[in-house]
């Protein structure tokens, strides 16, 4: 499994996943506007996404990806990363590509001076929960989430 940064050249190995990831989360399929989202995220440079890659299939096939928007922590002045979308196919579940591509996410803060990675998943999620915390994530028990639907 190759795990790299995506450019462009993987918006079609990308685009799909990112589709089921949104169906994960109750909405409705729609490759359209998964490829619009993400071509847009590249060439803006508003996003990192990292593919894991199954390089061993003809032809090569997205097992994974997680994206990543940059952020910045006013309290330290540093920069920070939303891990926003982490996703593994089904095929490829239980073999450690999600733990790699978290791994990858910290790689990227750490070699951009981030003091922090934040994540937020579903309160019924656990499976995702669970790999969270076996991987250094802890759970914030010290402030409120709010948000504002537009």
């Amino acid at each position: 499994m190759l795990i790299r940064r995506a450019t462009l050249a993987d918006v079609d190995l990308v685009a799909p996943q990112f589709d089921l990831y949104r169906q994960f989360y109750q909405q409705p399929p729609n490759p359209e506007v998964a490829r619009q989202f993400i071509t847009e995220r590249l060439q803006r440079n508003e996003s990192v996404i990292f593919v894991a890659v199954d390089d061993t299939s003809n032809p090569p096939r997205a097992a994974g990806f997680v994206q990543l928007f940059p952020l910045f922590s006013s309290t330290q002045a540093r920069p920070m990363w939303l891990l926003n979308d982490l996703y593994v196919s089904a095929l490829y579940r239980r073999n450690g590509i999600g733990r790699q591509l978290m791994e990858k996410a910290r790689e990227h803060a750490v070699e951009n001076g981030a003091c922090v990675i934040e994540l937020v998943t579903a309160a019924k999620n656990r499976t995702a929960q669970a790999l969270y915390e076996k991987v250094g994530y802890r759970r914030d028990e010290e402030f409120v989430r709010y948000e504002l639907g537009l």
